[in-house]
Order: C-alpha cells, then sequence, then structure tokens
C-alpha cells in the first residue's frame, strides 16, 4: 500500500500493538501482545493482512482485518526455542527469516492446514530450515536490493553475506573499537552501513573496508560549549570522550579519552584552549587544536558543574558541587593558572555562574534555587544588595534564575525542569534546555511571568545543554538517554507581498555526526542573511516583514514541529512598545529562506 499504514509495539507492559493511517493521524487497530519483551515488528512485504512480532521466547504471526487483530503463536517444535528473536527479514518467495541470540537463522514458510467445517483453508508458518550463521546473537538481518542477505552478529562482529539459496559467500569483521554490530542497511551500489554499540556508523564494502560515516558518544552528555570565534564546538559526557565538532562539514576533528567523565566545558576567549571539569573535582586544560594536555587542576573532590572564563580570559570560575566557586587568575592565553579566591556561601551545589563584562562580579545560581552576587575585586565577598545588581548586563547568561530571565520557567513547574539556560552573543533570544525533550526560545529580556515561546522537538530523553555557535548562525543542543548531538540553524521568516517569490535551494547530502535542523528566533528579530549560500536569494519586492523563529524542519512548511506556549496571545502584526512578544504568525503568505539542509542526518 506504498506506506500507507505504520505498526507500532509500545513500551506499556502489554506492548500493545496498534495500526495507523499515519497521514490521517488515526489509529485504526489495536491488541495486547505479552507481557515478555518484543523487539521487531514488520508487515510482512507481500502479504498486506499479516504483521509479525518477535521478542523474548516468541514469535507471533499476526492477521489483521479492518480494526481487529488476531495473532497465532510461532511453534518451534524440534528446534531449540531462542531465548530472543532479535530481527526479522523477508525472502522473494515470502519465507520470513528470524535472526535469535543463540546465532540461529530460521526460516518460516507459510504451509496449507486442511479446511475446517464453515472455514476456508488456512495458511500457518512453520520452520523449514535452520541455520548456524553467527558466534553469539544475530542482531540484524538485511534483504539486499539483489535479494541477497546481510546478517550482523554481536559476539563474533561479522557481516556475511549470503547467497539467493542462503550459503555464506563473503564476510568481515568489524573492528573491536567500533563495538558490536546493532543494525546493517544496504547502501548506494555495493556499499552497507553499519550501526553499533558504540554508536559509530560505519560505511564499508567488502572489498575496500569500513569508514566511520558517524561517531557519536555512548553515554549522557552535558558538557558543551562553543569556540569563541570558529565554526567549532566541544561536547564531553559521561564516556569520558571528549570530541571536537565542526558545525559547517559536520564532522569530528579530534576525540580524546579523559580518566575519567567529562560535565562540564568552557574555551578561553582566545581559543587556543579549552577546560573540562570531571566528576571527582579534577578538571583539564587541554590545547584547542592539537588535543594536548597542558594541565591538571583540582578543586574539591565532587563533580564540577561549570567552568566559566572572564569576557578577557584572565579569570577562571569553577563551580563545585561542595558548594564553592573557584577562582584562578589565567595567564598566557589559558596556559597558567593560580588560586585567587573562593566564594563562598551558597548551602547547596553550584549550577550555573557568569561573569560581569567588567570581570568585578559573578552571578550564580546553586542546587537550592538560590541567586548570589559575587563581588570579586573585593575578595570575593558575597553581596547582600541584590538590586545592586540586577540590571547589569552579564556577559554571558547561562544562569536559569535571574532577573531577566523568570519568565522562562512554566506555572507548576519544579526547580529541575530546566536544565540549561543560553542567551545569545547578539542578546537578542534565550535558549533553554529542559526536561521534557524540548528546546524552548524565548526573546531577552525575558522577566515577566509566563513570557510567550515556542517548543521544539528533536530529542527523545532529556535535553542536557544548549549553546549558540560564535556568530549565532546555530544552536547545538545535546541529549542525555538519547546521547544526540542537534544541530539547529537559524533561519530567517520572510513574509512577501503578493506575487513574490522565494527560490527552492536543493538539498545536499552529507554525511554528518548531528542532526541539523533550521532554527530561527523569535518574532520582531531580524537577523542577517550572513548564513546564506551565494545563490540563495529572494526575488520581488523587498520583504514586507522579517521575522525569526526555531523551526524543527529544514522545509518550508507550515506543518513543522513548533508547538507555541498557550499564554501568547500578542500579535506579531501589532506593534509593541512594551516587552516584545516572542509569537509568530503562522500565516501561510510566510515562507522560509534556509541554507541548504542534509537529507541524511543520522543523530550521533
Amino acid at each position: 500500500d506504498s506506506g500507507t499504514h505504520l505498526c507500532v509495539i509500545d513500551d506499556s507492559n502489554e506492548h500493545m500493538l496498534t495500526v495507523w493511517d499515519w497521514q490521517r493521524k488515526s489509529k485504526i487497530a489495536e491488541i495486547k501482545t505479552t507481557n515478555e519483551v518484543v523487539l521487531a515488528v514488520e508487515f510482512h512485504p507481500t502479504d498486506a493482512n499479516t504483521i509479525i512480532t518477535c521478542g523474548k521466547s516468541h514469535i507471533f504471526f499476526w492477521t489483521w482485518s479492518g480494526n481487529s487483530l488476531s495473532r497465532k503463536q510461532g511453534i518451534f517444535g524440534k528446534y531449540e526455542k531462542p531465548k530472543f528473536v532479535q530481527c526479522l527479514a523477508f525472502l522473494g518467495n515470502g519465507d520470513v527469516l528470524t535472526g535469535d541470540s543463540g546465532g540461529i537463522i530460521l526460516i518460516w514458510g507459510k504451509t496449507t492446514v486442511e479446511a475446517t467445517p464453515g472455514k476456508g483453508a488456512k495458511g500457518v508458518y512453520q520452520i523449514s530450515k535452520q541455520i548456524k550463521a553467527h558466534d553469539g546473537s544475530v542482531f540484524t538481518l538485511c534483504q539486499m536490493r539483489n535479494g541477497m542477505l546481510l546478517t550482523g552478529g554481536g559476539k563474533d562482529r561479522k557481516i556475511i553475506l549470503w547467497d539467493h539459496d542462503l550459503n555464506p559467500e563473503r564476510e568481515m569483521e568489524v573492528p573491536d573499537q567500533y563495538g558490536t554490530i546493532r543494525a546493517v542497511a544496504e547502501g548506494k551500489a555495493d556499499q552497507f552501513l553499519v550501526g553499533t554499540s558504540r554508536n559509530f556508523v560505519l560505511r564499508g564494502t567488502f572489498n575496500d573496508g569500513f569508514v566511520v560515516e558517524v561517531q557519536g558518544h555512548t553515554d549522557e552528555l552535558w558538557g558543551l560549549a562553543s569556540h569563541p570565534f570558529k565554526d567549532l564546538f566541544l561536547t564531553c559526557a559521561q564516556d569520558r570522550q571528549v570530541c571536537m565538532w565542526n558545525s559547517v562539514d559536520h564532522t569530528l576533528e579530534w576525540t580524546r579519552l579523559l580518566d575519567e567523565p567529562g560535565h562540564c566545558a568552557d574555551f578561553h576567549p582566545s581559543g587556543a584552549v579549552v577546560t573540562i571539569g570531571t566528576h571527582s573535582g579534577r578538571w583539564f586544560v587541554l590545547d584547542a587544536e592539537t588535543r594536548d594536555l597542558v594541565s591538571i587542576h583540582t578543586d574539591g573532590n565532587e563533580q564540577l558543574s561549570v567552568m566559566r572564563y572572564s569576557v578577557d580570559g584572565t579569570l577562571l570560575a569553577v563551580g563545585s558541587h561542595d558548594n564553592f566557586i573557584y577562582l584562578y587568575v589565567v595567564t598566557e592565553n589559558g596556559r597558567k593558572y593560580s588560586r585567587y579566591g573562593k566564594c563562598t556561601g551558597h548551602s547547596s551545589y553550584i549550577t550555573h555562574l557568569d561573569w560581569s563584562p567588567d570581570n568585578k562580579y559573578i552571578m550564580s545560581n546553586s542546587g537550592d534555587y538560590e541567586i548570589l552576587y559575587w563581588d570579586i575585586p573585593s575578595g570575593c565577598k558575597l553581596i547582600r544588595n541584590r538590586s545592586d545588581c540586577k540590571d547589569i548586563d552579564w556577559t554571558t547568561y547561562t544562569c536559569v534564575l535571574g532577573f531577566q530571565v523568570f519568565g522562562v520557567w512554566p506555572e507548576g513547574s519544579d526547580g529541575t525542569d530546566i536544565n540549561a539556560l543560553v542567551r545569545s552573543h547578539n542578546r537578542k533570544v534565550i535558549a533553554v534546555a529542559d526536561d521534557f525533550c524540548k528546546v524552548h526560545l524565548f526573546q531577552y529580556p525575558c522577566s515577566k511571568p509566563k513570557a510567550p515561546s515556542h517548543k521544539y522537538s528533536a530529542h527523545s530523553s532529556h535535553v542536557t545543554n544548549v549553546s549558540f555557535t560564535h556568530s549565532d548562525g546555530h544552536l547545538i543542543s545535546t541529549g542525555g538517554k538519547d546521547m544526540s548531538i542537534i544541530q539547529w540553524k537559524l533561519v530567517e521568516k520572510v513574509t512577501l507581498p503578493p506575487n513574490d517569490i522565494v527560490l527552492d535551494i536543493g538539498a545536499t547530502k552529507v554525511p554528518i555526526p548531528a542532526s541539523e535542523n533550521a532554527v530561527q528566533s523569535p518574532a520582531h528579530l531580524p537577523q542577517p542573511f550572513n548564513e546564506m549560500n551565494q545563490n540563495e536569494s529572494v526575488t520581488g519586492s523587498s520583504p514586507a516583514s522579517l521575522e525569526s523563529n526555531l523551526e524543527q524542519s529544514a522545509e518550508a512548511s507550515e506543518e513543522h514541529s513548533e508547538e507555541q506556549s498557550e499564554g501568547s496571545s500578542l500579535d506579531p502584526a501589532e506593534p509593541s512598545y512594551e516587552e516584545p512578544s516572542n509569537e509568530l504568525s503562522e500565516e501561510h503568505s510566510e515562507s522560509t529562506v534556509t541554507e541548504e539542509q542534509q537529507e541524511n542526518s543520522p543523530v550521533s
């Protein structure tokens, strides 16, 4: 049916099987499957009424008719029942292949049984052949365009090519450093793609071996920092990896393995070095170009939550879970550090901090929702009169609690719902990372309660951090359990007069290690088109208005995943002389001009 229907297994205790007409967003059929783990579900490619599910010690063949689903269990009979049936594929003759935890491929053929009174003959799937394929589990089966089969094993890390009679023809082994095989897909010509347990995507052929297409983290990401003047950003994670990424080429510049998990990072303003704070109180200074270790320092024995250089790079503030902020004098472009002092006064762990432009003051947040201000030249003294600091134009704004950002907090939220906040360098917008898989965009300042915003979906887990690149052209967001890096693009939203035309820009296919999506800042915030390609243009009269806004899709479409906050009621067409609204018009006359977008953008 050309992909009209979608079958889904959910993660409830009953592992509900549902069939959807996804274009109409309507559910057609629903049924409980089993309380055991379900690992795969597939429509039969030649029998539209058959759906197959498999998992822990089972395989079920479902007959779908209208809004009803009926089940027949696969019988293993004389063959040993596997602990897990892990993957499915289909032969050209309609036979079903299963790969299991014992390294076995089973072929299930449909046989006709005698008709029962009042009913016609029914087909039953039975095992016709067993093949020992791999040492350890068969994790993936891939039916190729030419009818041959690729299989991927876990323990033996082998990719095996099987001929039309299911005899092994060729094989190759995935190197150990990439992890074990989890998924295989056919690529162009004789190429195939391999996804591994260490979040690599490899492209290879049996003749030429593998090249790394994508490398990702293998545990939660929390540390994120953008280079002060280059199109680079750095991530660090609980997997102990530190990765430097290129936001233009979408490539990994370098990676280094630390002795312990990294949790926070910041670039020296010179761009020469980057500091990474860890879970033990140690922090590392790395050369940003060569990744060489410059120095190691220790502050306390608890997790470091924030590293922040002053605007001129002469001071470094280190926020710790021991409730202290440690201050260092920095010289030699970030290569030499000497202790200056310590801010003492928080009653809980430090979460965020920012410097004033003159290096005199620090604003900090803590785990018990305190906002404190510190006078650094006076010996890191706590400032008692907080109103003295409320009008400071902070060099950066990453504190989630502050006079200028109170409006980002939704009604009824607790103090842990927002994980990170960052103000753009042009001081026009704020990006927020929350615990509910969303990235939000607010206008800055955002001091009024229930401030309107736009929110966007890309992550499948809590969003841990956000950072604008040096030009504000892109936003980077990092994920927790999904271990992903999402790159968003800042684009213009243009309202054109009648008969004006927006030129379509063809997408190019570039392998990238982070999913790039279009990003727009909220209404009334015109941005220069400094990120556009030379061949991009808007023809016709001058735009009636320019608007910016975070957009989830690179396509010019009204059906993007942007969700507007309910608290917004301002019309962006109306001039506002108070704090400007973030709300955007969603009229069909608006189009979006974007930079070239990549179609094949796997999430790392």
